[in-house]
C-alpha cells in the first residue's frame, strides 16, 4: 500500500500534539491512537543510554521492523498520509530518515521559557494509567520487560524526590543523567528544550528543503488557517480550504506567555543564561 509519511519534530511542549492532532483530521491523514510511539522507535536499540540514535543504529532488521508498524498502520486505517509525532525523534532525524527516507518533516519550534514552564509540569505528573495502557498497547512483547522495570523505577524516584520529579521524562539526550545531578529541574528543561531544537536544526542542513517546512508554534496558533495552508502547500500535500478552515477553528493562543509568567525573577534568570543564543535565534528575545 502506498501512502506518504509525515513526521513531525520538535522539542517536549512546543505543540508537536496539537499540530499532529489538527492534521489526522483532515481526510486520508492519520496517527496511532496515543500520544507517542517511542517504544517501537527504540525497538531493537533499547540498551543504548540515550535517545539520540545515529544512522548506523538503523540496521535491517530495525528498519524492517519500523515500517512494518507505518504500513500495518497505514493499510488498516487506509491512510494516504501516515503522521508521527514522537519529541525524541528530534535528537535523531538522520535515524529516522536512514529508515524512512520518503518522510516529509514538520519542524515546529516555541519559545522555550513556555515550552520550559510547560515542560516543568510534565517531569512532575501523577501516574495516569489511561494514558500509559494507550501506550502500552504498541511495546514490542519482548521489551515489555524493560519498560515495566524502567516504569516502576522512574515512579518509585518521584516518591521520593526531593523535587517531586520522575527520574526521566522526556527525550534523553546524551549527558542528560550528569544534567539532571548537576541542574536544577527548571535548568533541565532549558538545556532538554535546547538540544532537542539544536540537533534537530543540525540534522535538517542535509535534509532536501522540499521535504521540510518549518513553523513556530506561536505564528500556527495565532493564524491557525493560514499557517497550516501553508505548511500543505510547501510539502505539496492536497486539502480543502474548507476543511482546513473547520479543523483549526478551535485553536486558541491563550498558551503564549504562560511559562514568561510562570518563571520570574530568579527562576528565569537561571534558564535565560542557558538558552539565550537559542532563544535569539528564533527570535524570542
Amino acid at each position: 500500500m502506498k501512502y506518504q509519511p509525515v513526521i513531525i519534530v520538535g522539542a517536549p511542549r512546543s505543540g508537536t500534539n496539537m499540530l499532529r492532532d489538527v492534521i489526522c483530521n483532515l481526510p486520508g491523514y492519520g496517527t496511532w491512537p496515543c500520544d507517542e510511539i517511542n517504544y517501537i522507535w527504540r525497538h531493537g536499540n533499547i540498551n543504548f543510554d540515550s535517545d539520540t540514535f545515529t544512522t548506523n543504529q538503523a540496521r535491517p532488521v530495525i528498519k524492517n521492523y519500523i515500517r512494518r508498524q507505518f504500513d500495518r498502520l497505514a493499510k488498516k486505517r487506509k491512510l494516504d498520509y501516515v503522521v508521527e509525532k514522537t519529541c525524541a525523534n528530534s535528537l535523531r532525524v538522520p535515524f529516522v530518515d536512514a529508515i524512512l527516507p520518503e518522510a516529509k518533516y514538520i519542524f515546529i519550534y516555541r519559545d522555550g521559557v513556555d515550552a520550559v514552564g510547560s515542560a516543568i509540569k510534565r517531569w512532575k505528573a501523577k501516574l495516569d494509567i489511561p494514558y500509559l495502557l494507550r501506550k502500552a498497547r504498541y511495546v514490542p512483547v519482548s521489551d515489555l520487560p524493560y519498560y515495566g522495570f524502567r516504569y516502576f523505577g522512574n515512579r518509585l524516584y518521584r516518591l521520593f524526590s526531593n523535587e517531586e520529579r520522575l527520574a526521566l521524562w522526556g527525550p534523553k539526550f546524551q549527558g542528560l543523567d550528569e544534567v539532571l545531578a548537576a541542574y536544577s529541574l527548571e535548568e533541565v528543561c532549558a538545556l532538554q528544550w535546547k538540544r532537542c531544537v539544536y540537533l534537530s536544526e543540525e540534522a535538517f542542513l542535509t535534509i532536501p528543503p522540499d521535504k521540510l517546512v518549518r513553523v513556530s508554534y506561536e505564528s500556527f496558533v495565532s493564524n491557525p488557517a493560514k499557517e497550516l495552508r501553508r505548511i500543505l502547500v510547501e510539502l505539496d500535500m492536497p486539502f480543502d480550504e474548507e476543511v482546513v478552515k473547520s479543523v483549526t477553528k478551535m485553536i486558541s493562543d491563550r498558551s503564549i506567555g504562560k511559562g514568561r509568567k510562570a518563571l520570574s525573577g530568579e527562576r528565569f534568570n537561571q534558564i535565560h543564561a542557558l538558552i539565550a543564543d537559542t532563544l535569539i535565534k528564533y527570535g524570542y528575545e
